[in-house]
């Protein structure tokens, strides 16, 4: 098949043959794409509120959409989508956000990526999360796309339990998430682990959803423990 790109000239290298004698757009052409399963990739957004002061993760509202389709229907959930073919994924964050949320015009970073092959029984799904901060009153909310709901939701992270095991600290967390207005009111729990040194292997596990989508929860606590480190810096 064609090459997925208009432009190759960057892919050439020395510009010698491979092994079966072909050049780089010879390879191309019989190159198949579908020979290895692959997975599929989506982003989710966490976007944070605050309203006249932030000093505390507890003065933060969380944006979350309630899904309308399978899976977790029903379940509240990080806005966020699949990635277009030809669309970074910076770009897939902020889209899916506008579409189901009206969010828009936002500065996000990129907060991890999270890829536990059971996280989505659809297909193995990849995600990669990012985080904003915003004033709630700087932006309106509407639901659209696939969202039956958007809204923003009261959170507070609690750590229930600290250990060492095996060179890593593992910590135990319960996110309650709380919107009145639509009778939310739920709790997660979810366990974190860190190895100690230079090298940091970090892993999230939900052990309890709540009403939480997928491992949602996690990505949430992972945002969370991140912007409560640089609390001291705002």
């Amino acid at each position: 098949m064609p090459s997925f790109l208009k432009d190759i000239t960057k892919f050439y290298g020395t510009g010698e043959r491979n092994a079966a004698g072909q050049t780089l757009p010879e390879f191309l052409e019989t190159y198949d794409p579908h020979r290895y399963e692959t997975p599929s990739c989506t982003t989710d957004a966490v976007i944070f509120a605050y309203s006249g002061v932030f000093e505390t993760l507890d003065d933060l509202k969380v944006l979350l959409i309630k899904r309308s389709n399978h899976p977790c229907i029903g379940f509240w959930a990080l806005p966020g989508g699949f990635a277009d073919m030809r669309e970074n994924l910076s770009e897939t964050a902020r889209r899916e956000l506008m579409e189901e949320t009206g969010v828009e015009g936002l500065i996000m970073e990129q907060i991890g990526t999270f890829g536990d092959y059971d996280r989505d029984p659809r297909s193995r799904v990849i995600t990669t999360a990012y985080m904003a901060l915003v004033d709630e009153n700087d932006v309106k909310v509407h639901a659209g796309d696939d969202a039956a709901d958007a809204v923003w939701c009261r959170l507070h992270l609690q750590l229930e339990k600290t250990e060492m095991k095996n060179g890593k600290v593992r910590n135990l967390y319960s996110l309650h998430i709380q919107n009145a207005t639509r009778a939310l009111d739920t709790t997660a729990l979810v366990e974190r682990t860190e190895s100690i040194g230079v090298i940091k292997e970090t892993d999230y596990k939900v052990l309890d959803m709540g009403m939480i989508a997928a491992d949602h929860a996690a990505i949430l606590v992972n945002a969370l423990v991140i912007l409560g480190r640089r609390l001291p810096e705002i």
